[in-house]
């Protein structure tokens, strides 16, 4: 199978059916109806080009030594303890005779819509930078060291360009909502051929106090039992 999941089989019938389509067109209609039925088949291939791009798998390189190598991506500072404790973990050899892994902390440099018309990527950039400062430090808290880059703002984009040189041998994506990249997520999960830990997190918000009760003013007018109004009723008459 093919990486784009159609069977190799499957590819040259698919162009004989196209080329006997176009053929027959010819035959039947004479030319024009030759180039029409092409322009459909035509419109139709990059339709399907654009609405199901080639996605192949994601594989790193070999490596050159023999520890491990960990890709940590993320798209706004480091905060969640829970998180930060999963990479800690897996920083951490198995065999203490082992060296200590790698750690590579990826930023997309993620650009608003003005500063992309205006083709500013400052802005963008120092972000990026801003949030590898911040979760370097969280990780250093941690005990473990790692190394800084800034990545495309795309975050498939960003773990494909770092798989290029980089031998990761576990990847570790998080973002700042739950659920916030869940196509990314998903993309990356079936197309990435190591390990991949989607560490995603929702902050915490504080929970909100009860609305006191409505006032009812049908309530405070209604007379009590013995056919009195209530006593802020005389009070206002007074």
């Amino acid at each position: 199978m093919t990486d784009q999941g159609i069977p190799a089989w499957k590819l040259p019938l698919i162009v004989a059916a196209i080329a006997i389509a176009i053929i027959a067109a010819f035959y039947v209609g004479g030319p024009g109806m030759g180039m029409a039925e092409g322009s459909i088949v035509a419109g139709i291939i990059v339709v399907m080009a654009v609405r199901h791009p080639p996605t192949p798998p994601i594989r790193p390189p070999e490596a050159t030594d023999l520890r491990d190598h960990l890709l940590v991506v993320v798209d706004q500072p480091l905060e969640d303890g829970a998180a930060i404790e999963r990479i800690a973990a897996a920083s951490v050899p198995l065999d203490p005779a082992e060296p200590e892994p790698e750690v590579r902390v990826v930023a997309p440099a993620r650009n608003r819509f003005l500063d992309r018309w205006a083709c500013d990527v400052g802005p963008g950039r120092e972000r990026a930078q801003r949030n590898l400062v911040l979760s370097l430090a969280a990780l250093a808290g941690a005990g473990v060291d790692a190394t800084a880059q800034v990545g495309d703002e795309d975050v498939v984009q960003t773990v494909t360009d770092q798989l290029r040189e980089y031998p990761a041998t576990e990847v570790f994506l998080v973002t700042g909502a739950a659920g916030g990249s869940a196509a990314a997520v998903e993309e990356l999960r079936s197309r990435l051929r190591v390990p991949f830990h989607d560490l995603s997190w929702q902050p915490a918000t504080r929970p909100r106090r009860p609305a006191p009760p409505a006032a009812n003013p049908a309530r405070d007018r209604a007379p009590s039992r013995n056919g009195a109004l209530p006593r802020h009723s005389d009070r206002r008459r007074g």
